[in-house]
């Protein structure tokens, strides 16, 4: 099934390239189904790079997705034109009486800052609070994750010796919750960052359920409340040059970087790197649509349990 986004999308024609199944307004109002609907609250400098990556990972599931973007408020962008964002994206005072079946909220290049200095925390903490009562389940990615660990559980986060960058294996933990339901014993994954939470501390936290982790770059995947919290560590929905593209950037800056770890064949950066990944990122994607998202909410969103439980 497709997923539902403006008919004037940048990212539509690339992904009608890859025969990503997308499908406008006009045309899913025809549609005798209630799409899942989610929110992706991007906070990435490069939106339609991300809005790509996100929408791809999406398009894997036999539901109708209908997508909402969202940006800060409180933080003027400066890598995205002021009509895309106008034209495409929405503000959380535009949306907040509004219910979303799953939201999304994306990594930021902040991670080297501390949360309270980042100018639009305040407005993300309400965001994070008001997904608690108004989205069925929520995915935090890279620093959100750190965010949302910090804001919900006060787990500090901590400056690595040097930054986490390139494919690391994790082994899959509780493999009996549905969210890493067809995982290998093993799996690589892209991280690209500067902090961590402690892995141990994760584990002492009673109300977090690891299910994925690293020796190398610690937690990988994580989750709460039976599924409504998921902390993602990692970029799952990298594309295959988005590390290559981040190597060469900080080279062609000077910036102390090193090759990114198992990602170039014979550490070349001359040589394209192999996408190796993608399967069980769509996996975990399309797990969160079905198990978490999809069969929690009844048909009129509205009415949804455990939004008046919160």
């Amino acid at each position: 099934m497709p997923i539902k986004i403006q008919r004037d999308l940048p990212v539509r024609e690339i992904l009608e390239r890859e025969n990503i199944f997308v499908m406008d307004e006009n045309r899913a109002m025809h549609q005798d189904i209630r799409p899942i609907q989610i929110l992706i609250l991007n906070l990435m400098p490069l939106k339609e790079e991300t809005e790509l990556q996100l929408l791809r990972s999406l398009s894997n599931t036999p539901l109708q997705v209908d997508v909402t973007f969202m940006a800060v408020e409180s933080h003027q962008a400066k890598n995205t034109s002021r009509s895309h964002l106008n034209k495409f994206y929405q503000t959380f005072s535009e949306l907040k009486g509004q219910r979303f079946d799953g939201m999304i909220i994306t990594g930021a290049p902040v991670e080297q800052m501390e949360f309270e200095e980042v100018d639009y925390w305040q407005e993300l903490t309400e965001i994070m609070d008001w997904s608690t009562t108004h989205v069925t389940s929520t995915i935090y990615l890279c620093w959100a994750a750190q965010a949302g660990l910090y804001h919900h559980f006060g787990l500090q986060k901590r400056p690595l010796d040097q930054k986490m960058f390139g494919l690391f294996w994790h082994k899959v933990l509780n493999r009996k919750i549905p969210l890493v339901r067809g995982f290998d014993d093993m799996f690589l994954a892209p991280h690209s960052r500067h902090t961590e939470v402690p892995i141990e501390d994760i584990h002492r936290c009673k109300e977090l359920t690891v299910l994925a982790e690293s020796e190398e770059a610690g937690l990988f995947l994580a989750m709460s409340d039976e599924g409504r919290k998921i902390f993602v560590m990692g970029h799952p929905e990298y594309d295959r040059i988005t590390l290559d593209g981040e190597y060469k950037r900080d080279v062609g800056k000077g910036l102390p970087i090193h090759i990114p770890e198992n990602y170039y064949r014979g550490d070349d950066p001359s040589i394209p790197p192999l996408l190796m990944w993608r399967a069980h990122a769509n996996n975990l994607y399309t797990n969160w649509l079905n198990y978490y998202v999809y069969q929690v909410t009844p048909y009129n969103l509205m009415g949804t349990p455990d939004f008046s439980h919160s």
